[in-house]
């Protein structure tokens, strides 16, 4: 099925999704990767805030190469996922709705995205360059010192995502293969 979403996301529509829809998501979103996740997973230890509310908002595992003359950003395709799996479920309990990367999760993620009703997209590999003409503006709102690295507020136009774990924990990777192996 192909769907048009507005980002941040409200639970009733993340629980319409199923594995292997196809999604264009309009509205805001964030970018971080690694040393990000990192910072915002120390920072909660600490007991301090995030630098962004998670709340029904969607985190894309991201790091853009610069940005061309004109352009609100460079090539912007999804880094692999798995590489974020100790910080998710801290962040899908703080009410992170949504997540876009590439690749497998873990168990403890999938667990964590079905008891919150959330959801993962995944963004095509390889594409970056068309991805960024999604994206309309870019501006750095945190960890500005980290380059490419750092948490971006992203506002995008239609950015083509796929459904790969939806809120009931149904999961595109495994049933893509049981669906390969039948014919």
């Amino acid at each position: 099925m192909e769907r048009h979403i507005t980002a941040p996301i409200d639970k009733e529509t993340v629980k319409e999704l199923r594995a292997g829809d196809y999604v264009y998501l309009t509205g805001t979103i964030y970018t971080a990767r690694d040393a990000a996740h990192k910072r915002m997973y120390e920072a909660l230890e600490r007991g301090e805030s995030l630098p962004l509310d998670v709340q029904n908002n969607v985190i894309y595992y991201m790091g853009p190469s610069p940005a061309r003359e004109g352009r609100p950003i460079g090539s912007a395709g999804p880094t692999t996922a798995s590489r974020m799996d100790k910080y998710a479920p801290s962040l899908l309990d703080l009410g992170l709705i949504g997540m876009i990367g590439k690749g497998k999760r873990s168990e403890a993620v999938k667990e964590a995205i079905v008891r919150n009703g959330a959801v993962y997209f995944a963004a095509v590999g390889g594409a970056g360059a068309l991805l960024a003409g999604s994206i309309k503006a870019s501006e750095v709102i945190a960890y500005d010192d980290l380059g490419t690295e750092a948490i971006r507020k992203l506002e995008v136009e239609n950015f083509p995502v796929i459904v790969v774990i939806d809120s009931e924990g149904n999961d595109l990777y495994e049933t893509a293969v049981w669906e390969y192996c039948k014919l």
